[in-house]
């Protein structure tokens, strides 16, 4: 398998095959993700399969990102000599010390100011064993492997990429925290992602003080960096394109091989009978996505499954044709200024860039 291209593994029969000619409907899919798929798709997404430090232009404007290019780079050189490696502690013996310092890089900022592109080149330029994946996509690992499963397969990692780094609920800090602290253990190095700077992780959604404790925990694992600057997806660029006739999005569908045809209210509610771990899977062979009717979402636990499938199309560059409500006014205003607004902010820039891939096309 090619180091940065996601395995085509194959999930079962999923419903009912669409007709030749027709598009693909969303919602008669319900995949069945081995976990061993898990594992192997844990490289960057195809958009970002043959990045590299040399293909990150930095803003001229932002010394920091400049910087966060040195940082990283020398970050790789480590790995590759060696230099970097932490003592490993053996499995069967406990007690050995746990290595001195932070064990990884911590790139906070804004949306769109290449904070995945840099992430995905350090993982291109370090060696491997390796391993890539969002926060979301590494809690489902550990859901689907067990806990202990899962450390003991990470811990054979040099390098573990951890892409949007969220703690949204008490189970998911004590759990991602204990998991990190044991691969420090063992030696592996960490590079992560965020908006949010580690020790506010949690801040605005659960009761953070309870668990101040496991949030420093994971803090300390990690040297923090700003990357300031203007999201790349909206520089000098048009607000969201205006949505399309329904009649149009249906021709658009209709003549596009690949494409899926789906009910903005019916997609929803399919989301709810899949797990989130499937969504990437819920694309396989997917060139475009069709939406009829796209409004406004108001319910929280619908607008935060709406974020993970936005991500996942947006990993797969998937453009998206849609008529009803423009993407930049799908959650309200409540929404965008509540604990998730990070996560509702980042949804809209992608969606909103996905849409002007359609447009363009």
């Amino acid at each position: 398998m090619p180091a940065a291209s996601r395995p085509a593994t194959a999930t079962e029969p999923i419903a009912a095959a669409s007709a030749p000619g027709s598009p693909i409907a969303l919602t008669s899919r319900r995949p069945v993700v081995p976990a061993e798929r898990l594992v192997a798709e844990m490289v960057p997404p195809p958009r970002f399969s043959d990045v590299s430090f040399g293909t990150y232009i930095p803003d001229q404007a932002q010394p920091s990102q400049y910087e966060a290019v040195q940082v990283l780079e020398e970050f790789a050189g480590t790995l590759n000599s060696g230099n970097g490696s932490a003592p490993r502690r053996s499995w069967f013996r406990r007690g050995a010390p746990a290595p001195v310092g932070p064990a990884g890089i911590y790139l906070d900022g804004g949306y769109g100011v290449g904070k995945t592109h840099l992430l995905a080149s350090l993982w291109h330029a370090a060696p491997g064993p390796k391993a890539f994946g969002t926060f979301v996509e590494l809690t489902n690992l550990v859901g689907a492997l067990g806990f202990q499963q899962a450390v003991q397969t990470l811990s054979g990692h040099k390098l573990l990429c951890i892409d949007e780094f969220e703690l949204d609920d008490p189970g998911d800090t004590v759990l991602v925290s204990t998991l990190l602290g044991r691969l420090v253990e063992n030696g592996v190095k960490l590079c992560a992602t965020s908006n949010t700077l580690p020790e506010k992780l949690g801040e605005g959604r659960f009761a953070a003080a309870d668990f101040l404790r496991e949030i420093q925990g994971l803090s300390a694992h990690f040297r923090p960096m700003r990357i300031d600057g203007q999201d790349y997806r909206h520089r000098g660029l048009p607000d969201a394109p205006p949505p399309y006739p329904a009649a149009e999005v249906d021709a658009v569908a209709a003549r596009t091989p690949g494409a899926s045809l789906d009910d903005f209210d019916a997609l929803l509610a399919h989301l709810a009978a899949v797990h989130p771990s499937r969504y990437g899977a819920l694309l396989d062979d997917v060139t475009a996505v069709c939406l009829r009717g796209v409004h406004r979402v108001d319910d929280q636990s619908t607008a935060l499954r709406l974020v993970v499938l936005a991500d996942r199309m947006y990993d797969r560059e998937l453009p998206v044709t849609a008529s009803g409500l423009p993407f930049d006014q799908v959650f309200p205003e409540e929404m965008l200024r509540g604990g998730y607004r990070k996560k509702y902010l980042r949804a809209v820039s992608r969606l909103v860039a996905l849409a002007r891939d359609s447009a363009r096309s």
